[in-house]
């Protein structure tokens, strides 16, 4: 993990232009994945392993966007302004890393090769603002009339991450007046020095327009940039799949089990050192066994006065954050619950709900399925519940 960078991620905007009642960034992405447009662009940084993410955001947004991360260690949300400049000030009061990349909300599809290059563009020379070499003939116009043609080979289109010193950015900000900017790297270049740029990529593009939000929207001539990376043919794979498996019995003085989180009425409790989350458990040790880690039981041993009673959901997170630091982060999880008794199935959203959040999963990542043995077994004589999960992690 990154700890020494911050990201700042500019979301206090509306999207009047795109035509939308409300802010853009809480509209649903163009391939429909089951998320917000802030959801997929927040995960491309988490992706990227940083040490901090702050979303600037407006008051009316605060209360939805603080429920959509509560979840998130490494999300804070603060309060943005009535322009991109006042929010990136503002912001810039909660940014604990070294260095800051500031990107727009609206940008989802940045690559986890743009926010490495910003990165050690920023590390080398002190700055790293992303661009993009124009294509087409540029002009400069005046009353109706073309007055010069600069040499195209000499002009880039800005994009974001833009990535700076965190105490020469603050530096610059502290001695803006009145004045608005588009962009940081016009803040670094008036207080600071001519910042120094990268080359981004085409697919990053931002979403402005209503029809940037249609399904299979166009990215400037190209498809939609993929969520998840292709396989190599050769190297460390990006993606990463892991099994867990847990079994509890029943028999706690209790009229209620745990499931995911859920209470759940039973004629009794399951037995277990924590809260007996038997779900929680089997997708914990899915996720450390896909990233190579040590077993639930090395984490979270049950001669620990720690963990007796423990919320489960909680030993998930503590476990998730294992995870991202051996550079991994969930893709998906399917969950199959074997159960005699209770019924499961109308706590089965709420389930995935819960799941989700945790995992920092939209819904449509998530599956959990519930059956019986047949009257099979010890599951079948309704002994206990057994959980088996399947999760696919993906490189960071």
């Amino acid at each position: 993990m990154n700890k020494d960078i911050s990201v700042i991620i500019c979301a206090a905007g509306k999207g009047t232009r795109a035509g939308f009642k409300s802010n853009k960034l809480l509209q649903p992405m163009p391939e429909n994945q089951g998320e917000t447009v802030l959801e997929h662009t927040v995960r491309a940084f988490l992706r990227a392993a940083v040490g901090q993410i702050v979303i600037a955001v407006s008051t009316d947004d605060r209360e939805d966007i603080e429920k959509m991360f509560a979840d998130c260690p490494l999300c804070t949300v603060t309060t943005g302004g009535a322009t991109r400049t006042d929010s990136v000030k503002n912001a810039l009061k909660a940014v604990t890393g070294a260095i800051v990349l500031v990107h727009d909300g609206a940008r989802p599809y940045v690559s986890g090769k743009v926010i490495a290059d910003c990165i050690a563009s920023v590390r080398k020379y002190g700055s790293g603002v992303c661009a993009l070499p124009l294509t087409d003939t540029v002009v400069r116009t005046k009353d109706g009339a073309i007055v010069e043609v600069p040499p195209r080979e000499q002009m880039f289109a800005v994009q974001t991450p833009q990535g700076f010193s965190t105490d020469e950015l603050r530096t610059a900000y502290a001695k803006i007046g009145e004045e608005n900017y588009t962009d940081d790297s016009t803040v670094y270049a008036r207080f600071i020095r001519p910042p120094h740029f990268f080359i981004g990529e085409k697919e990053n593009k931002k979403l402005t327009f209503a029809e940037d939000f249609l399904p299979n929207a166009k990215m400037n001539g190209n498809t939609s940039f993929p969520l998840f990376p292709s396989f190599p043919t050769s190297g460390t794979m990006p993606v990463r799949a892991g099994i867990g498996i847990d079994t509890h019995a029943f028999g706690k003085k209790q009229d209620y089990i745990v499931l995911a989180g859920v209470k759940i009425p039973a004629e009794s409790g399951l037995i277990a050192h924590s809260d007996g989350d038997v779900l929680a458990h089997a997708v914990t040790d899915a996720v450390l066994s896909a990233s190579g880690l040590r077993d639930i039981g090395f984490y979270f041993p049950d001669t620990d006065e720690k963990w007796k009673g423990a919320d489960s959901l909680a030993m998930l997170r503590a476990a998730l954050q294992e995870v991202r630091k051996a550079g991994f982060l969930p893709c998906n999880v399917s969950v199959a619950i074997q159960a005699e008794k209770p019924k499961l199935s109308k706590f089965i959203p709420t389930m995935t709900e819960n799941l989700a959040r945790v995992m920092q999963l939209p819904l449509s990542a998530v599956g959990i399925a519930a059956g019986t043995n047949e009257g099979l077994g010890y599951v079948g004589e309704g002994k206990g519940i057994t959980v088996t999960a399947a999760v696919l992690l993906q490189k960071a």
